[in-house]
């Protein structure tokens, strides 16, 4: 569903545009419709308040709970089922974020993501991805929105900005806390800066070379890491807004002082974080995370060179819900550790 069918419905039962901002604020933020000053019998139409409860049960319908796993890093990781039977995840994040998805599966074949070994399923829609936030935001406060869930956000545009827009502004989320992730494709660097809302902008790099990032990122556009700081640094002093370069640590693949060298030469003077995130460990992959101690000492290093980088943990590793396992686990039943390991990229 689009959060054009939601306005075509509202508009088909006598809505004008402020009835239709009235419904579309009260869904993105969680809140009854009455919860204002005016009651919706005192301005809307018969028509729409008589639809009201179809309408709330159709919009929750969207993304309905299947199973939630509660993290003991307070996060909270969903299953959730759409409307067609698919699964997508959702993940509350501790202090007031949530992460969601744009796609059911994904076409960019992450090596390390276990969402990636099933390949794309379908796009979601606009009223899906937000339908994303509602649900959260009836669970507790959400100040942040990241586009980091299943799917690649680059390969579903449209629908993503067009969720964006209604976020940054019925939503009311601040815009530089609209976190757009992409792998990195030119459109995105075209598209972003045209909208009404500029989301901040976090790029997955995972590694300074080339071949070795063709490797883990197998369906990403071929750009250069070097092109990619280019493109992204040109849109953070655009919009004012740090770029977020999200880099996976695995142990005896980009954690070597060799990548930190490049990225501290790459970053030289740039608008940016480096985000480092121990990988969260997936079922039938051998993949592992380096110590914490070796992580620490590659963001001490940037840190001595002028760069800004934090460590950060994956939400729910206790859990074992990095993104796709939930879904996997789901589709394939009961699960067991002795699944073959897949083989490393070459480097």
């Amino acid at each position: 569903m689009l959060i054009d069918d939601i306005r075509e419905r509202l508009r088909h039962l006598g809505a004008k545009p402020c009835h239709e901002a009235a419904v579309l604020k009260a869904w993105t933020r969680a809140l009854p419709l009455d919860s204002g000053r005016r009651r919706p019998e005192a301005f809307l139409p018969a028509a729409l308040r008589a639809d009201l409860p179809a309408l709330t049960r159709d919009l929750a319908a969207l993304t309905a709970v299947r199973s939630e796993h509660v993290g003991a890093d307070d996060s909270v990781r969903f299953l959730l089922g759409l409307v067609d039977g698919q699964t997508i995840e959702s993940v509350l994040l501790p202090r007031d974020g949530v992460c969601v998805s744009t796609q059911v599966g994904c076409a960019v074949g992450c090596v390390f993501c276990m969402t990636g070994r099933g390949g794309l399923l379908r796009q979601l829609g606009s009223a899906e991805i937000v339908a994303q936030v509602a649900l959260a935001r009836s669970r507790r406060p959400v100040r942040k929105v990241v586009f980091m869930g299943m799917g690649e956000p680059a390969h579903n545009l449209d629908n993503v900005l067009e969720a964006i827009e209604l976020l940054g502004t019925a939503g009311g989320i601040a815009h530089k806390n609209l976190v757009f992730s992409t792998v990195g494709d030119e459109r995105v660097f075209e598209r972003l800066p045209l909208g009404p809302v500029k989301p901040a902008l976090a790029l997955s790099l995972h590694s300074t070379y080339a071949n070795l990032r063709a490797d883990l990122l197998p369906r990403a556009p071929r750009i250069d890491p070097a092109d990619l700081v280019a493109l992204a640094d040109r849109y953070s002093r655009a919009t004012g807004y740090p770029i977020q370069y999200q880099w996976t640590l695995l142990e005896g693949i980009n954690d070597g002082d060799d990548e930190v060298d490049r990225i501290a030469e790459l970053l030289a003077g740039k608008y940016a974080v480096m985000n480092f995130i121990p990988y969260n460990s997936v079922d039938g992959l051998d993949f592992r995370r380096p110590s914490w101690e070796r992580a620490a000492a590659m963001a001490r290093s940037l840190h001595q060179r002028g760069v800004l980088a934090k460590l950060r943990h994956s939400a729910g590793q206790d859990v074992e819900g990095g993104c796709g396992q939930l879904r996997a686990r789901a589709a394939a039943g009961p699960m067991t550790r002795s699944v073959a390991g897949a083989v490393k990229p070459s480097v």
